[in-house]
């Protein structure tokens, strides 16, 4: 699908582009275009690939001129710039509207004007009966996207979405924070160890948005089916794999924060197909017609049910560490972390002997 096509990331420098580009270096893609506006990552990228493959486009997707600019040429695009943290979002919630929101519209103009075969944009569990900033802006980015994908050709431009919940130990989530309290001889800080997350590694994230560009049509969402645990389970699988005795500290549930993630709400489910590992939300294409707002429902939805990390599949602790240990930043900080023992073995050994 992607031999000698041009590849657009915006948020190219963050977590998922860092995959992406695992997975396509090696590839025969033509050209992948790097935009962020973040320079010194996008330095440290160029230094640390030196792949005359890659390209880089400082910009912001804020600016409609600066993503158009990258854009000429391009025949696909991985949208994934965004405002990502809860309380950022929260105390500067106009910050997260003109990335989010209008940026996204800057991002699905510019692809259509320069005729881009297919736009994925990324969201995010938050995005469902958002209680937050940052829910509620990634809501109305899916919502124009939807919109978006109403107007155009498909025969030219297929716009289409995934959803995910949290991606384990991507900047920014609870699991390297626990790996640095840990580290430090600090307490695990718990907000609620009831409450539950999806379990995805950066990878299924990877797969989601490529199973979403294969079979993606006009105004589709996809989401992954995903397991979940708890937090108070995730806490204890990392003790366990550090073999650490940090004190469990409860915190109480933090500002903008759910107890559970929901990943399709009652209304998707009722119309949601159901491919096996993921569910298709396809696009709601009423036309704008009142009168069937106020004559026209479905019993389906007074008796469908939510797809929550509350009812789905629930991991134990050894499953909860399973997972962990497959994951690359597990296994390099596990590495640091041996190596940091030896050294302090060691070091405990010349003083004695002295």
């Amino acid at each position: 699908m992607f031999k000698d096509k041009v590849l657009l990331i915006t948020g190219g420098t963050g977590s998922f582009g860092n995959a992406v580009l695992k997975r396509f270096l090696n590839t025969d893609i033509g050209e992948i275009r790097i935009f962020s506006r973040d320079e010194k990552k996008q330095d440290d990228m160029r230094k640390e690939l030196k792949n005359s493959k890659v390209k880089f486009f400082i910009g912001d997707v804020r600016q409609y001129d600066s993503i158009a600019a990258a854009m000429n040429g391009v025949d696909y695009v991985f949208h994934a710039a965004a405002l990502k943290q809860v309380p950022s979002c929260e105390f500067f919630p106009m910050e997260a509207v003109k990335t989010n929101i209008l940026g996204t519209e800057n991002v699905l103009n510019a692809a259509i004007a320069y005729g881009v075969k297919k736009v994925i944009c990324l969201s995010t569990d938050k995005a469902v009966y958002p209680i937050n900033a940052m829910g509620i802006s990634k809501a109305m980015m899916e919502k124009i996207m939807v919109a978006k994908s109403r107007t155009v050709d498909p025969d030219k431009t297929t716009i289409c979405g995934t959803r995910y919940g949290n991606v384990m130990a991507s900047r920014g989530s609870v699991i390297p924070l626990f790996v640095q309290q840990i580290k430090s001889g600090q307490p695990l800080t718990v907000t609620d160890p009831n409450m539950t997350r999806f379990m995805m590694s950066l990878d299924e994230a990877v797969e989601l948005v490529l199973f979403t560009f294969k079979f993606g049509r006009q105004g589709d969402i996809f989401v992954q089916k995903a397991p979940a645990c708890t937090i108070g389970d995730l806490a204890q699988a990392i003790k366990e794999i550090f073999n650490a005795d940090n004190e469990i500290k409860i915190i109480g549930t933090r500002h903008g924060e759910k107890l559970y993630e929901t990943l399709l709400t009652r209304e998707e489910m009722v119309r949601a197909e159901d491919l096996g590992k993921y569910y298709r939300i396809p696009a709601d294409n009423r036309d704008l017609n009142y009168d069937k707002y106020f004559v026209k429902g479905s019993e389906e939805i007074s008796y469908g049910c939510e797809y929550t990390s509350h009812n789905t599949e629930r991991l134990n602790v050894e499953q909860v560490k399973e997972k962990l240990l497959s994951l690359d930043f597990i296994k390099r900080e596990l590495e640091d972390w041996r190596l940091y023992y030896e050294n302090s073995a060691y070091y405990r050994r010349r003083r004695v002997y002295r």
